[in-house]
């Protein structure tokens, strides 16, 4: 039974809600901890290493399973456009971004990201907006935007403008990495409506290596890895293990969850960006964010808790 099947009989998915809120939390997590990498390793090195440890981890999920058609030039192609906007594109504007214009600025911008899945889950798959998820994406909205009051000490993005970058080409990447998480969301509902989590999960970790293949060897070409240290290489090693899992985690939370209310669980990656800031890189915990977290965990429940009358998911279109 997958993870919010009894949905089906008109219970809530919690299942589904878990796995959607700890895939973000967790790809929030990576973001902080892909700081330090940063430091060590070009974008696309790391990303090539992250995805090529991910295809380890998942390599025996790349066969199809007997109970699944053979893909089609359609499912192909959809399976490229989220590998390479979800995946490949998405890495490189958040690590690029990040880099740029510090942990609280990435907060308020990527706070956008359930407001730009509800749209275009209402664009593409015409998926109704109720009224509790507009609720719950203004309380995301407006709790990670609360982070904007912490002063640019704490944000990190004063060492953007130290080193002569403003951060305001950090601002564009990250808007970059809203519009790839929002595709990233909608294209996943078309695939889980076909494929098994795991089977899209490992594809995605195939088509994210090939693709970070050249400049991923050109950097490593040249590079001193016996220079690194081993701790770093620990880090690489839960980096990508955990970021390729967040994939399984969101997709089989997907399935049984409209697209514009998972959007809302999206809220769950800066907060879980700011926790680890907090815990492991010292980051304060004002005031500000503590307001910022109790309303974004009040956007999930209002995303999350049950309508009086037992509703059936609805189906996506047909492929």
């Amino acid at each position: 039974m997958t993870p919010g099947a009894r949905d089906e009989g008109g219970a809530p998915p919690w299942l589904s809600y878990g796995s959607l809120a700890i895939s973000m939390f967790v790809v929030g997590a990576c973001v902080a901890l892909s700081k330090p990498l940063a430091a060590v390793f070009s974008v696309f090195l790391l990303g090539w290493l992250r995805f090529g440890i991910g295809l380890v981890g998942m390599q025996h999920w790349l066969r199809r399973p007997t109970t699944e058609s053979p893909l089609s030039s359609r499912l192909h192609l959809l399976m490229f456009l989220e590998a390479f906007i979800g995946s490949f594109l998405f890495t490189v504007f958040m690590v690029l971004g990040v880099s740029l214009s510090g942990a609280v600025a990435a907060g308020v911008v990527m706070s956008a990201i359930p407001a730009t899945i509800a749209v275009l889950s209402r664009l593409v798959l015409r998926e109704a907006i109720r009224p509790r998820v507009l609720a719950a994406i203004a309380c995301a909205v407006t709790g990670i935007a609360l982070l904007a009051l912490v002063g640019p000490d704490e944000s990190g993005a004063g060492q953007s403008e130290a080193s002569g970058r403003g951060p305001w080409l950090g601002y564009v990447l990250l808007g970059g990495a809203v519009l790839c998480e929002a595709c990233y969301a909608v294209i996943g509902k078309r695939l889980t409506a076909v494929l098994s989590s795991r089977r899209i999960s490992a594809l995605m970790n195939l088509w994210g290596f090939v693709l970070m293949l050249p400049a991923g060897v050109y950097v490593a070409w040249s590079f001193d890895f016996r220079g690194v240290a081993g701790p770093i290489w620990g880090l690489l090693a839960f980096y990508g293990l955990a970021s390729s899992w967040t994939i399984w985690l969101w997709m089989t939370g997907l399935r049984r969850v409209p697209a514009s209310r998972a959007g809302v669980f999206t809220v769950m990656l800066p907060v879980g960006s700011a926790c680890v800031g907090v815990w492991m890189l010292d980051e304060p915990f004002g005031l500000s964010r503590a307001l910022a977290f109790a309303l974004a965990l009040a956007g999930l429940l209002l995303a999350a808790w049950p309508a009086r009358s037992s509703q059936r998911t609805s189906r996506p279109p047909s492929l």
